[in-house]
């Protein structure tokens, strides 16, 4: 059985596109060739409109010509009209074609150059990648619109390449902070199940720590989906806006923690004075739990705990401070980055390493700052400052926990 193939052959088709350098060109090309057939037609006009000299003669006049003969004088203007506006055409037009060719010739290679920066632009963009990220146009030329562009897309690849750092250091770490426990549940499991003299004791123990360790997983995925939600807004318009009060945010967070800060015998020092702000207030109060959980959780036994809000010259600010171990002052930047807890004492508590963050990540989506400061002999004040509302709110809160004075 023979089968024979049959190669069939598409026809080309030579497709210009229309870019902008060649719609430049054209533009220039088109201006010129008429501005040129402009002009040729003027002086046509003006060569047949001007040489008239038999007007001034009278009827009948003869001329003679430099070989002798003699012409009339209507005669000889008409052919002689008649030459000049020839000659006039045709070299003009040949002049045209010249200047249009290299005019068109020249407008093209010009637009080519200047349009050199946006062909590395499109280039650049195909060749990006996330392993990529470190190529840039630099544009050295003149400092005119495409210069513009060209640094505004530098810009833009280098925010780009931040957030992508940014990004893969924040899946790594959660990834390592939830293998953590989801290990030790595993390995509680495996060794209670091999052992085949384990008591209910030991069953007792085993769900205790699974249950801890399922109980430090889940708050560190809420950690995770408050901070999501709230650089998801970061920049934006809140999908909630509402009047709030960070006292009152306060005075929610001191009694969510109160049993916590009198088993430290903490001495609490509050002046929460009004502080109305418009915005989400479930990401005010976990802004507020956030700073006083970390207020009391890097503490020590009898330590000091002072939190302050107030409105001044149009902003709501929250101050949080505590004594407790020693910060360098060169770690409390990479505190509000995630998973970061300064110092081995920090690095070795309890929690997520995500509080700092979170509240970054609030202040961004409602449009407001928050710095910290190392103090001396221990412990971190922070403040946060934020756009203040144009209502004035009913008096705030005072909270009532063990040791306030």
């Amino acid at each position: 059985m023979t089968v024979y193939l049959r190669r069939t052959r598409r026809p080309l088709r030579l497709q210009l596109r229309p870019t902008l350098r060649l719609r430049l060109t054209l533009l220039n090309g088109i201006l010129l060739v008429g501005a040129g057939v402009a002009l040729v037609l003027l002086a046509w006009l003006l060569v047949s409109e001007s040489l008239h000299p038999v007007d001034e003669l009278r009827a009948g006049s003869t001329v003679t010509l430099a070989d002798g003969t003699t012409q009339e004088a209507l005669s000889w203007q008409t052919a002689m009209v008649k030459e000049a506006s020839q000659e006039l055409l045709f070299k003009g037009l040949s002049a045209l074609v010249a200047v249009g060719i290299i005019g068109i010739a020249g407008a093209y290679a010009v637009a080519g150059r200047a349009l050199k920066p946006l062909h590395s632009v499109t280039q650049t963009a195909q060749r990006l990648g996330e392993e990529t990220l470190d190529q840039r146009i630099r544009y050295s030329g003149a400092d005119d619109e495409v210069a513009e562009l060209a640094r505004t897309f530098d810009a833009m690849l280098d925010r780009l390449a931040a957030a992508f750092e940014s990004q893969k250091r924040f899946v790594a770490n959660a990834s390592h902070e939830l293998r953590t426990p989801l290990a030790v549940m595993r390995t509680e499991i495996d060794v209670t199940l091999s052992d085949d003299e384990a008591d209910v004791a030991e069953y007792r123990r085993m769900a205790k720590v699974v249950r801890n360790a399922s109980e430090r997983a889940n708050g560190l995925v809420d950690a995770l989906l408050v901070l999501a939600r709230s650089e998801a807004q970061s920049g934006r318009r809140l999908v909630r806006k509402v009047p709030a009060d960070l006292a009152t945010s306060v005075y929610n967070a001191l009694s969510a923690v109160k049993a916590e800060a009198g088993r430290l015998k903490l001495d609490v020092n509050t002046e929460l004075e009004p502080a109305p702000v418009v915005g989400d207030p479930s990401l005010l109060d976990r802004l507020a739990g956030n700073l006083i959980e970390n207020a009391i959780r890097y503490n020590h036994l009898l330590g000091s705990l002072w939190l302050r809000t107030e409105s001044v010259n149009g902003q709501a600010r929250l101050v949080v401070g505590n004594t407790g171990y020693e910060v360098d002052p060169v770690d409390v930047p990479g505190l509000f980055e995630p998973f970061q807890r300064g110092g081995w004492e920090r690095t070795g508590s309890r929690g997520s390493g995500l509080g700092l963050s979170i509240v970054r990540a609030v202040c961004d989506a409602h449009g407001g700052t928050v710095s910290a400061v190392a103090l001396e002999g221990g412990g971190l004040e922070v403040t946060v400052s934020l756009p203040a509302a144009d209502t004035t709110p009913v008096v705030a809160a005072t909270a009532s926990v063990p040791g306030k004075r």
